[in-house]
C-alpha cells in the first residue's frame, strides 16, 4: 500500500511539471510572436483556405487550438473578424494541434543508433534544458531569454512525460487497470472520459500525452484509444465556449462553431467507424497502442473531420 501511495505522488509531481512545461513553453511562444501574432491572424484570414493554413501555423506554433480559438472568439467580437473568417482558422487550429502529439511521441524511439538516442526524451530534455539555462541565464537579449524560457518549458514537459511514464509502468501488472481500460473500449464511455478529461485541465494536447504516457502500460488498446481521442477532440471546445460569455452574438456563434465542428466530426466517425465494425472484424483494436500510435490517430481524424 505504501508503494502506491508513493507511485501516486510520483505521477502527480509528473503530470504537474508536464502540464507546467506545457503552459510555460505555450505561452512563452506566444510572448515570442507579441502583437504581430494578432495582427497575420486578423489580415491573413481573408478566405476559408487562407485562415485554415493560419490557423493551423499559429496553433503549431503556440501548441494551443485552444488559446487560437480564444483568440479568433475575441477577435470576432471586437469586429476585426467576420465569422466566415474564423471557421478556417478553427478548422485549422484543430490540425495545428496536433504537432504536441509528435513531439511527445519521442518517447516510444527505440534502438542504439546515435540519432534514436539522441532524440529520446531522457537524452533530449537535458541538452534542451542546458541551451536553455544559457540562454535564459546570461542573455542580456530579452528576445534570447524568452527563447530560453521555451527551452526550459520544453524540458519540462519531457521530463513530466518521463516521470508520468516511469510512475505508471507498475499498472501494467493491475488486473483492474487492465479492465477500466478494457471499459473505455466502449464508445460512449471512453468519448465521455476524454472529454470530462480534456474539460478539466482545459488542454487537448495535454490530455493526449497523458494517453500516450498511459501506454508504457501496455493495457491502452486502440479499442480504448481511438474512443478517448475522439472524446478529447470535444472536451477542448470548453475553454472557446467560456471565452465566448458575456460577447456578442457571432463571437458566441464561433464558440459553437468550434463544438459543432468537433462534434458532428466524432458522431460522423462513430456511425461510420463502429457501424463497419458491425461486418467487419476491426483485429487491431484488441492491440496494445504506443505513443506515436495516438499521434497518428488524433492526426488521422483531425485531418478527415476538416476533409
Amino acid at each position: 500500500m505504501t508503494d502506491y501511495i508513493f507511485k501516486i505522488i510520483t505521477l502527480l509531481g509528473g503530470l504537474a511539471l508536464f502540464l507546467f512545461g506545457m503552459d510555460v513553453m505555450g505561452k512563452s511562444l506566444e510572448r515570442q510572436a507579441g502583437g504581430k501574432l494578432q495582427t497575420v491572424l486578423a489580415k491573413m484570414s481573408s478566405n476559408v483556405f487562407k485562415g485554415f493554413l493560419l490557423g493551423m501555423g499559429v496553433t503549431a506554433v503556440i501548441q494551443s487550438s485552444s488559446a487560437t480559438t480564444v483568440m479568433v472568439v475575441g477577435f470576432v467580437n471586437s469586429g476585426i473578424m467576420s465569422l466566415k473568417q474564423a471557421v478556417g482558422v478553427i478548422m485549422g487550429s484543430n490540425i495545428g494541434t496536433t504537432v504536441t502529439a509528435w513531439i511527445l511521441s519521442l518517447s516510444g524511439l527505440e534502438g542504439d543508433s546515435f540519432i534514436i538516442k539522441l532524440f529520446k526524451p531522457s537524452t533530449l530534455a537535458p541538452l534542451i534544458a542546458i541551451i536553455g539555462i544559457a540562454l535564459f541565464m546570461f542573455s542580456k537579449s530579452e528576445r534570447k531569454k524568452g527563447i530560453g524560457t521555451i527551452c526550459l518549458g520544453f524540458m519540462a514537459l519531457m521530463t513530466g512525460m518521463d516521470i508520468m511514464g516511469d510512475s505508471m509502468a507498475f499498472l501494467k501488472d493491475e488486473p483492474w487497470f487492465a479492465q477500466l481500460m478494457i471499459s473505455f473500449s466502449n464508445p460512449l464511455l471512453g468519448i465521455l472520459f476524454g472529454a470530462l478529461l480534456t474539460a478539466v485541465i482545459q488542454s487537448s494536447s495535454a490530455s493526449v500525452g497523458i494517453l500516450q504516457g498511459l501506454c508504457v502500460t501496455g493495457a491502452v488498446t486502440f479499442g480504448s484509444a481511438i474512443p478517448i481521442i475522439l472524446g478529447q477532440n470535444i472536451g477542448t471546445t470548453v475553454t472557446a465556449m467560456m471565452g465566448a460569455i458575456g460577447a456578442n452574438r457571432n463571437a458566441r456563434r464561433t464558440a459553437m462553431v468550434h463544438l459543432l465542428f468537433n462534434v458532428v466530426g466524432v458522431v460522423i466517425f462513430v456511425v461510420v467507424f463502429y457501424g463497419l465494425g458491425l461486418f467487419i472484424d476491426w483485429k487491431f483494436l484488441n492491440e496494445p497502442a504506443a505513443a506515436w500510435d495516438i499521434a497518428v490517430i488524433h492526426t488521422l481524424f483531425n485531418i478527415a473531420a476538416t476533409c
